[in-house]
């Protein structure tokens, strides 16, 4: 039995409390981290072709809760000597879940900001928001319209904007919460496509094997070299849409190992422009084992590896397609070792340090203690590679969506995380930062050398036959 399936300590009934659940490893390291000026907030962005009803999506989406019910759920009040956290699942939800902003011309502009800087409480349920900004129509789209009366201007379409608390839940737990939601508000099958299939090891490799120079897990890794930061708290984010790399068909490694490739690629670059010491690298990456059916369990559940990168690896200053080629070879190999281990979300680590023993209050100053003194072994930045969106994500008269971005917190000592997502055959990236350690400019920049890097992923070997899969 997984955390997330952990059953409720006390049923609902007549004059019965209402059931709580366990805090898992992960819920309460994260509630134990807790920052103001950078919260632990996750944002998903869903861009529609047309506009929802207000009316009938509250309804879908509030339906959807109740048939995910581990979502409608808050942190339950208690005593400071408890041994736990507790959720208290609610069977409504205990706010307006779903709102509909004024439409102006910097209305996702600001949608975005408020991701980013405003955690949705966790006192009240579920600890997520859901904001519908409708975009505003071009000044060609309304002129023939103009005052007559006529509503007949072309629809700009919509994006639906998903935060969610991350002490609470992950992003994969909630874009299926809102695929269920597409599937009550357009009575279309949103059922999960099926997964992408990598092709198998060389007959040498083994999920055993990595490269002799792998760097040591005691070596602290490189830091992203400081831009030029932002006088104001929080996280900065920027989002592109690119197209998905090609790959040579048959090849072992996978789009997201030429996305980790790519990112530790535009990292090392940075660094070197900006003075920084050639240091071994390590990529965090999320990995998520559970189905995308209606039986996912909802929650955080993603386990979390490191991808390793000896310093040696990363200083060529000319990637040539035979480099490339190699560099991908060796991250494929480590990322299907890393990914078949059989580890707890945390590691063994987390999971002894939250074992109930001494109030949470205690825990609680341990656990930020040994997180400051663990910092210069942080990983160098977290790579979240969604893949390709599973769900159509089809809400009928307001259409199919054709763009979706997450982002996943940034706080230092990373300071910057890269997530991806694929949908209608395209790549779509959100770089997030701590405004501390880099600007938008410096986000540019950085968006710049990862899309060169990327590409060069794609010209591996010559006259290639390619593929795709994520």
């Amino acid at each position: 039995m997984t955390a997330l399936e952990h059953p409720a300590r006390r049923a609902e009934g007549p004059g019965r409390p209402p059931a709580r659940v366990p805090f898992p490893v992960v819920d309460e390291v994260s509630r134990h981290c807790l920052q103001e000026e950078e919260p632990e907030t996750v944002h998903i962005e869903v861009h529609l072709p047309g506009t929802p009803d207000q009316a009938r999506l509250r309804a879908a989406f509030t339906e959807a809760l109740r048939r995910h019910p581990r979502i409608l759920m808050r942190e339950a009040r208690g005593p400071w000597y408890r041994r736990r956290y507790e959720w208290e699942l609610t069977p409504d939800p205990d706010v307006e879940v779903v709102t509909f902003p004024p439409p102006e011309p910097d209305a996702l502009k600001r949608a975005r900001e408020r991701a980013l800087a405003e955690a949705p409480p966790l006192t009240s349920s579920p600890p997520i928001r859901l904001e519908v900004v409708a975009q505003v129509p071009a000044a060609e789209d309304t002129a023939s319209g103009e005052g007559d009366g006529s509503s007949s201007a072309k629809d700009p379409g919509s994006v639906l904007f998903l935060t969610i608390n991350h002490t609470a839940l992950d992003g994969p737990a909630c874009l299926r919460v809102l695929a269920t939601a597409a599937e009550l508000y357009g009575g279309e099958d949103n059922s999960p496509a099926a997964p992408p299939t990598r092709a198998p090891a060389a007959p040498q490799a083994t999920a055993e094997q990595t490269p002799a120079d792998a760097p040591s897990g005691w070596a602290p890794p490189a830091r992203v070299a400081k831009g030029r930061p932002e006088p104001s708290p929080g996280n900065g984010m920027l989002v592109a849409e690119l197209p998905v790399p090609k790959r040579p068909k048959g090849s072992p490694f996978t789009v997201n190992d030429q996305l980790m490739v790519a990112t530790a690629l535009m990292i090392a670059h940075w660094n070197r422009e900006h003075g920084a010491r050639p240091r071994p690298f390590r990529i965090t990456m999320p990995v998520d084992d559970r189905p995308r059916d209606a039986t996912m369990p909802i929650g955080n559940g993603t386990r979390l590896v490191e991808v390793p990168f000896g310093a040696d690896e990363l200083a060529a200053r000319d990637w040539t397609p035979e480099a490339t080629r190699d560099l991908l070879r060796r991250t494929s190999e480590r990322t299907r070792a890393l990914k078949a281990l059989s580890r707890p979300q945390l590691g063994h680590g987390a999971t002894l340090l939250t074992a109930p023993v001494l109030p949470v209050t205690l825990r609680a100053a341990v656990t930020r203690g040994l997180r400051r003194a663990a910092a210069p072994w942080t990983s160098t930045t977290l790579l979240s590679n969604i893949g390709r969106v599973p769900y159509a994500l089809d809400f009928g008269d307001a259409g199919r969506a054709h763009a979706v971005w997450f982002s996943a917190p940034a706080r230092l000592p990373r300071g910057l995380t890269v997530t991806t997502a694929s949908t209608a055959g395209r790549l779509h990236l959100a770089l997030r930062w701590s405004k501390t350690l880099l600007s938008h400019g410096d986000g540019s920049h950085l968006r710049d050398l990862f899309e060169h890097y990327l590409h060069a992923t794609e010209h591996t070997e010559p006259h290639e036959t390619h593929g795709g899969s994520t």
